[in-house]
């Protein structure tokens, strides 16, 4: 029972302070609570996220965690999970995490492998991660799984980071 590279990482970052300064590993405590309120508040009253179920249940600078249950008015055509219910669940993770720094992100590209449809009903959870910035532009990676790790949906995504703040923080 190998553990994969990431696993592998997390291990290691969890026991060696020295790597976590190397790599800027961010902690809870490091991201600023206004920020944190005010994206928390904004998802809760914004209307899209209302129409599909999207709740955001965790948020640091530079990631996020939002589910949604799957129900049957997301089903296509052939009474599985359509392509825009899941693109909907993975776009709420990637705004959070990408504007979770206080500046305004803009999406330019997503890239999404659909790998299985969920289960009738179920949960699904949508991770995001910062796994690059710069000034200008910033790479996450987000995936969707069903209950602790059926695989759903992995996708690459790139924002355009402004250099200005989020206009909702008062």
């Amino acid at each position: 029972m190998g553990m994969g590279p990431e696993g592998a990482f997390r291990r290691r970052r969890r026991s060696n302070p020295d790597l976590l300064r190397k790599h800027k590993v961010v902690t809870k405590d490091s991201m600023d609570s206004k920020i944190r309120e005010a994206i928390f508040r904004q998802v809760e009253q914004e209307p899209f996220a209302d129409k599909f179920g999207l709740k955001l249940v965790d948020l640091d600078e530079g990631y996020s965690k939002v589910v949604m249950v799957f129900t049957p008015d997301m089903e296509n055509i052939f009474g599985k999970a359509h392509g825009g219910a899941l693109f909907a669940l993975i776009d709420e993770a990637f705004e959070t995490a990408s504007n979770s720094h206080g500046t305004i992100a803009v999406a330019l590209n997503m890239n999404i492998s659909y790998l299985a449809s969920p289960s009738k009903g179920s949960t699904l959870t949508a991770e995001a991660k910062e796994i690059n910035r710069t000034n200008k532009t910033a790479v996450y990676e987000i995936r969707v799984v069903e209950g602790e790790s059926r695989l759903l949906a992995s996708c690459q995504a790139l924002v355009y980071r402004m250099d200005k703040p989020l206009p909702f923080l008062d």
